[in-house]
């Protein structure tokens, strides 16, 4: 039987202890006797999926082994769990364990006891350097610093100094932007599917710069990455009605900078489609892609729907825009041979792995139609007395500025009522005083400001929002598709949960 002499080294620096120079620690424990070296090299502590240690551990189990020697007691694990069970493996073939600095003796109650001290300590440093690295990489993130990985098609690598750090950023490459921009603008016109644009581009020959084919996943990729859009306060506004985190302030978001989509420091198993925790940050580069047609096409991915004509009369003009107020996944239509015929239920709800019960309520078709008919109607009803001068198109570039500024302020506004109103709470009959004054003199502004953009989200022509009036007005009269296309002009999501409506509003 053998000493084994183990070695362990995750990545090599200055500042940490190599592979030969541990052996060497762990030779002199043997005095001179037979031993045989394991070692790993470039495999972390957190686990024991290493190819020397199982090879030592098969020698164990296979009795060569008498007497296992480390350089120190991390080196070996650093995970509670692992440690107790090559612990319970040392014990059962009667395989002593030495630490060469640390001088452990497992023979003694008292040494196993400063043992496993000695492991949750080893255990908590790693837990402490893995959450320091983690920490340290969303603060680079959100300083717009590039953090590597595949480089966004459309895009190439330049040199920049961000806060007097050295860093990249994306450069626009003319080529590759101005076939991402017929891309763009084909999926923004809902007549065109994912299909019809790979067809498009290979019958045109239309070829991809970096040698790929063009296929349905990897354009539906392009359309959903915030790198490529020119972020204004509607691009903003999406990120927030979809529970994103934004680190940047509703007033840099000017239509020039794209943004970067960060996974987020909250683990979760949710769909790629859905934004909720996730991390959205200004980037450094210049999008050049329109907010308006990207919001257009991202709406369209979010959705899952490929063309509006997709969706058949026989389930609901709403479909798509429901959402379970619970889980935050689509409510989905069922048919039943009941006089309600239709209802909404959770796609999610009852599905292997997930823990969402439901909207908690009967959701029938019909009644949430009329109910939604109705809240269009009164929606359009608050607009009846703008004058027409404010219905025309803003067109020039000045006036467009100044309604991205008011829009700017509308956020802005919205924000500081919700910080005032969470500090409703216990507050003194002086403090509660001052917030309502606040509020009120907030909300007359909001008001103000609303009435003068309201159709900037509404108004592609001259007519449009009289267009869509009409057709409100003469609803059992106009096909599916026009019902639909109201619907998406007017509504970004409608939430329901426990009998409770959520609308959120394009107006």
């Amino acid at each position: 039987m053998y000493d084994a002499l183990y070695a362990r080294q995750s990545i090599e620096k200055k500042d940490s202890i190599s592979v030969e120079s541990q052996l060497e620690y762990c030779r002199y424990e043997t005095h001179g006797e037979a031993c045989i070296e394991y070692t790993d090299k470039g495999f972390s502590g957190k686990d024991t999926n290493r190819p020397g240690f199982e090879t030592m551990m098969t020698d164990i189990r296979a009795g060569k082994i008498k007497r296992v020697i480390v350089y120190k007691l991390d080196r070996i694990s650093r995970s509670i769990l692992d440690f107790a069970n090559m612990m319970e493996i040392f014990q059962k073939y009667h395989v002593e364990f030495v630490s060469s600095t640390e001088k452990f003796d497992t023979s003694t109650p008292i040494g196993r006891a400063m043992l496993n001290i000695c492991i949750v300590f080893a255990q908590l440093e790693r837990e402490t350097i893995q959450k320091r690295v983690t920490d340290a990489y969303y603060a680079r993130c959100k300083r717009g610093f590039y953090m590597g990985g595949r480089i966004p098609y459309g895009y190439r690598l330049t040199n920049t100094v961000i806060d007097n750090v050295r860093t990249s950023m994306y450069e626009e490459v003319p080529e590759e932007s101005g076939q991402l921009k017929l891309i763009y603008s084909m999926y923004a016109d809902t007549d065109n599917s994912l299909g019809d644009i790979v067809r498009y581009l290979n019958e045109h020959q239309i070829k991809n710069l970096r040698g790929a084919n063009w296929n349905t996943a990897r354009i539906s990729e392009m359309l959903r990455n915030p790198a490529y859009v020119q972020a204004d306060i509607d691009v903003y506004q999406f990120f927030q009605s979809q529970g994103a985190n934004i680190y940047n302030p509703a007033s840099d978001f000017t239509g020039y900078n794209a943004c970067y989509l960060y996974k987020g420091t909250v683990s979760t198993s949710r769909k790629q489609s859905d934004l909720s925790d996730k991390e959205i940050v200004l980037a450094p580069h210049k999008g050049f892609i329109p907010s308006k047609t990207w919001l257009a096409c991202r709406i369209r991915c979010l959705n899952n729907r490929q063309s509006t004509k997709t969706c058949k009369p026989k389930n609901s003009w709403l479909v798509g825009k429901v959402k379970c107020g619970k889980c935050g996944y689509a409510l989905t239509i069922r048919k039943a041979k009941t006089k309600w015929g239709r209802y909404f239920v959770c796609s999610q709800s009852g599905s292997r792995g997930s823990n969402c019960t439901g909207a908690g309520c009967t959701i029938y078709a019909d009644v949430l139609e009329k109910y939604m008919l109705d809240a269009i109607k009164e929606r359009l009803s608050e607009f009846s007395a703008l004058k027409e001068s404010l219905l025309s198109c803003l067109s020039d570039t000045g006036e467009e500025q100044t309604n991205m500024t008011k829009k700017i302020r509308l956020t802005q506004i919205e924000e500081e009522i919700e910080e005032l109103l969470s500090k409703v709470s216990g507050a003194s009959s002086v403090l509660m005083k001052y917030i309502d004054e606040k509020v009120s003199e907030l909300d007359a502004e909001r008001k103000a400001l609303l009435e003068e953009v309201v159709t900037a989200n509404v108004t592609d022509t001259e007519g449009r929002p009289k267009q869509i009036t009409n057709h409100v007005k003469a609803w059992e009269t106009f096909s599916f598709e026009d019902r639909q296309a109201v619907v998406d002009t007017l509504i970004k999501v409608i939430r329901i949960a426990d009998g409770n409506i959520e609308i959120t509003w394009n107006i």
